[in-house]
């Protein structure tokens, strides 16, 4: 399958597969969010270090387009390291990002700090849904709980199977943004009516997940004056293991 980006030093070449749903010259929030992690994770640190959170700003739609990788340590330390990265688009930032890393160490926790055990259907028993919008095909989506873009909360599923730069593996945190950025098919809005465009997405993780799948057990709460927002719990087929959040932008179509 032919990969959504190809990057040559700082500049990425995107593929068609970045279009989402909402039109077919703009990228998916999860393509750009995926390069973000990609491009922090090139960034050597002092000691070994795990992706803790993720802040995503979209500073305007990102275009199916060339884009240009600008990367900056802003705090470096000996137990965590902040980045950011910025993605650009023909001169005009699109995308404003910060990566906080944390150092990774093994901690003796106490016997009743327990995490969160996974209490939905796992992705072998969950119904699979389909997708029309070219990222999303590349996606495999099975609800546990309620339906991918239907009404109300849902339980969903979601796996990359598109490579999501060329000639690098997919990471785990690659994967948690990536199925973060589905967060707002939780809305309680028709899709056919209503559009509910999500302008930031913020990921926070207490561990990397663990294989292929990654749940989001999701809401969304709309507001009366244009925004919204939708959240949810983050899971792996282990248990929950972290959370994100998008801010939305309400309108009638």
């Amino acid at each position: 399958m032919e990969a959504i980006f190809r990057v040559d030093g700082a500049n990425a070449v995107t593929s068609p597969h970045a279009a989402g749903p909402w039109d077919p010259n703009m990228q998916h929030g999860g393509a750009p969010a995926s390069l973000v992690v990609w491009a922090a994770e090139r960034i050597a640190t002092p000691a070994p270090m795990q992706i803790a959170r993720v802040t995503i700003d979209l500073m305007r739609p990102v275009p199916v387009a060339p884009l240009r990788l600008e990367t900056e340590v802003l705090r470096e330390g000996r137990k965590i390291q902040l980045c950011a990265v910025r993605l650009m688009a023909n001169g005009v930032l699109t995308v404003a990002a910060t990566v906080l890393k944390v150092r990774r160490q093994a901690q003796p926790l106490p016997d009743d700090v327990i995490e969160p055990p996974l209490d939905v259907a796992a992705p072998g028993q969950s119904r699979e849904e389909p997708q029309n919008s070219p990222f999303g095909m590349g996606m495999t989506i099975r609800a546990a709980r309620g339906r991918f873009g239907g009404p109300g909360p849902g339980a969903i599923w979601y796996r990359a199977e598109r490579p999501l730069v060329a000639g690098s593996a997919i990471s785990q945190a690659m994967r948690a943004v990536v199925a973060s950025d589905f967060c707002n098919a939780s809305s309680a809005l028709d899709f056919r009516k209503w559009t509910f465009l999500n302008a930031d997405l913020s990921v926070s993780m207490a561990r990397e997940p663990v294989g292929e799948w990654v749940l989001l057990d999701a809401v969304s709460w709309i507001g009366p004056d244009g925004a919204g927002v939708a959240m949810a719990r983050l899971a792996d087929t282990q248990g929950y293991f972290g959370r994100c959040a998008q801010t939305l932008v309400i309108e009638k179509r």
